[in-house]
């Protein structure tokens, strides 16, 4: 830039110039403008790289892989703390379900099965229980029947929990096995009496079959179990008036024996991992000889029924149409009545009942090839 030019400027600023000369100055400043906005576009070209290839291609790279790195990290970051508190959810399921004497596990387990077991007539479910992560633990088992002197698979049962709360329950049936009320009470008026038993007749010699028995009056637990003495069939499920239209519940022949009251003379604990499957294998239950009189059976069916009482959710999720406090406030103060029995032997055995004066009506279950073993 000439001296010349930086004097001309010096006066266009402080306004000396004449008009000719302003306006002279002001071309060859938008010319200088325009030069100026070239220029800062090449320097910029030049600082983006976009004048060479080759160090773009490079940066782009860089780029990508500081990029994918990133994301690794997160993944592995997201990767190992869910590892972590999957580890940590089983140590705490673990203990939250095992601890105590008895433990979660073993109450919720009785709860399930002595609620099958009451509300099901010659139902039963042997469960296993197996611990999950996030609090989740899950019972699964065989429902199975007697009929003859063996027990049949019925069907397959599972209860899941969530934080201790119960949540999904499945009865799956083999067959029609679901929940029927096959019982009359002795009060009740019906047509019909003689159906089954002309089914029975048609059944043939070398089969077993199980029957569902309605009595002529209410019995105590010892008269019904002295009925049955000495006959070539075997009780296996007694009806209980419970005090409630409809609402059928009763106790097994063979005993439910909660935690509390067993004494096991064998116990081993089968565990699959460190935080899965527990089976109870080799122990020894009473025996049903053991299980004693009438009364001995009356006292552990109503500590059932207050168990059930004292895990109303579990208990409402197996069976909501059960009252089971009403139910239980009326067994405890009426007492046990029997007003059925579900027996289970050779078919022309059961079909000598019919001339047994306390027996008011019988209706026919299933029935099986020959598996009878005298007693």
């Amino acid at each position: 830039m000439s001296d010349d030019f930086r004097r001309k400027l010096q006066d266009y600023e402080e306004g000396k110039l004449s008009e000719e000369e302003r306006v002279e100055i002001e071309k060859e400043l938008e010319k200088m403008e325009v030069y100026q906005a070239h220029l800062d576009e090449l320097l910029g070209k030049e600082r983006d790289g976009t004048n060479n290839p080759a160090e773009s291609r490079l940066e782009a790279k860089i780029i990508r892989r500081g990029k994918w790195k990133a994301r690794i990290n997160t993944v592995l970051s997201v990767l190992i703390i869910f590892i972590l508190v999957s580890w940590a959810s089983n140590i705490f399921s673990y203990i939250y379900y095992n601890e105590g004497n008895p433990s979660r596990r073993e109450i919720y387990s009785d709860v399930a099965s002595f609620a099958v077991a009451v509300t099901h007539p010659n139902v039963s479910v042997f469960l296993n229980s197996n611990t999950n992560g996030f609090f989740n633990f899950e019972l699964t088992g065989d429902m199975k029947k007697q009929v003859g002197s063996e027990r049949y698979t019925i069907g397959d049962y599972s209860l899941s929990f969530r934080f201790g709360k119960p949540n999904i329950q499945q009865m799956i049936w083999s067959n029609d096995n679901q929940y029927n009320n096959h019982f009359k009470l002795p009060e009740e008026t019906y047509e019909d009496i003689e159906q089954d038993w002309s089914t029975l007749e048609k059944l043939p010699e070398g089969t077993v079959a199980e029957a569902y028995v309605s009595l002529d009056r209410f019995f105590t637990t010892d008269e019904i179990l002295k009925q049955l003495e000495g006959k070539k069939m075997d009780p296996v499920w007694f009806a209980v008036d419970a005090g409630l239209e409809n609402d059928l519940i009763g106790f097994p022949y063979n005993p439910m024996w909660h935690h509390d009251d067993i004494t096991i003379t064998s116990y081993k604990e089968e565990k699959s991992g460190w935080f899965g499957k527990t089976v109870m294998q080799g122990g020894s239950y009473p025996t049903v000889e053991e299980y004693g009189s009438g009364d001995l059976r009356n006292e552990n069916f109503i500590k059932t029924l207050r168990l059930m009482q004292d895990y109303p959710s579990i208990t409402r999720r197996i069976v909501p149409f059960l009252d089971i406090e009403q139910v239980t406030q009326y067994v405890e103060l009426n007492g046990v009545k029997i007003y059925g029995a579900v027996v289970t032997g050779p078919t022309k055995e059961l079909l000598k009942l019919k001339k047994e004066p306390w027996v008011r009506d019988i209706h026919v279950g299933e029935a099986r090839l020959w598996n009878w073993q005298d007693r």
